[in-house]
């Protein structure tokens, strides 16, 4: 059955849900020569929509952006402390890593902690790479070993998606959305494990509840990506920037195929953004302009975040046109 053929679970929401779209155009020397098409979602942890561009309901994969939350199945099941693991090793689990030396060796340790030989990891050795521990999921299949073998688990199944510990985590997810487990659908990721088939605004409310601070299990989570962003992504990459530019006010995390998905930290909103055509680079522009629209970025960090991912080159920009409507 393909996701376009399925109906996706309804969202608490007001009476409307839809308004045009983002549009993001690269401009040449100021004359437009492509253009995408974004869309995006504010929520609050109850899974009301706050605000839309495009349509609220819109449906694709979480990919990546669900990292935090398959950490639940660390945080919430004593493997951190059976294991002595730390914040760092909890971010690299929730992060989308470049595999260089320092975020290899923190995945290691999550294994060697775990007394788990590396040649468990299920995730692809990247192109041009040594080991699955460069991969950049590694640090989220050290998670879940890590708690296969605190559970006693089986270790070589625990990316099918009947394997416990998977299972554990969409108790989990389906907990936080209030929607029964066996209603989800779900696919392998590129890495091997299972993602979701969600609307934005269920990607928003599960954003809204990562940074509203109500569960100590999440607020640890954002404590580590947020102290530690270096681990989530890199220097560089648009989460690390973002979440050490605004100094722990928000939580960030991208996914493959346009997914962006970022919290106000303390306050229960939740930001979801959906590239069209998955362009990374609309995603951030569109991120950009809506955090300063929605007053969640200083115009200092504003203006540094536009430098770095509007400012393509000395010939091209990003612009884009557009706002989030109220309901």
């Amino acid at each position: 059955m393909s996701p376009s053929s399925v109906k996706v679970l309804p969202m608490t929401r007001g009476k409307r849900t839809s308004s045009p779209d983002l549009e993001v155009r690269l401009l040449r020397e100021g004359i437009i020569e492509s253009t995408h098409h974004v869309q995006a979602v504010i929520c609050d942890q109850r899974g009301r929509v706050l605000s839309v561009a495009g349509n609220a309901e819109t449906a694709a994969f979480i990919r990546s952006a669900l990292k935090p939350f398959q950490a639940l199945a660390v945080t919430t099941t004593g493997t951190m402390e059976r294991y002595g693991l730390n914040d760092k090793d909890l971010a690299v689990m929730c992060g989308s890593h470049q595999g260089n030396t320092e975020q290899a060796r923190q995945v290691f340790n999550i294994l060697w902690r775990s007394d788990i030989d590396p040649s468990v990891l299920q995730c692809p050795i990247p192109e041009g790479k040594q080991s699955p521990l460069q991969h950049n999921c590694s640090g989220k299949h050290a998670g879940m070993l890590a708690v296969c073998q605190q559970r006693n688990f089986p270790l070589n199944t625990y990316l099918q998606r009947q394997h416990p510990v998977q299972k554990l985590i969409l108790s989990q997810v389906s907990e936080l959305l209030r929607m029964p487990g066996e209603e989800f659908i779900s696919a392998h990721d590129d890495c091997g494990a299972p993602t979701y088939f969600m609307q934005l605004g269920q990607m928003g409310a599960l954003y809204a509840q990562l940074a509203s601070g109500d569960r100590l299990d999440l607020e640890r989570i954002v404590r580590a990506m947020t102290h530690h962003p270096q681990m989530v992504a890199g220097s560089g990459a648009f989460d690390t920037e973002l979440m050490r530019l605004t100094e722990g006010e928000l939580v960030s995390k991208s996914g493959a195929e346009g997914i962006q998905c970022i919290g106000r930290v303390g306050e229960g909103m939740g930001l979801a953004i959906k590239a069209m055509d998955g362009a990374k680079r609309a995603k951030y522009a569109v991120a950009i302009h809506l955090l300063k629209q929605l007053g969640w970025l200083t115009p200092a960090v504003s203006e540094t975040l536009a430098e770095q991912f509007m400012e393509l080159s000395e010939f091209k920009r990003l612009d884009v046109v557009g706002e989030l409507s109220l309901l």
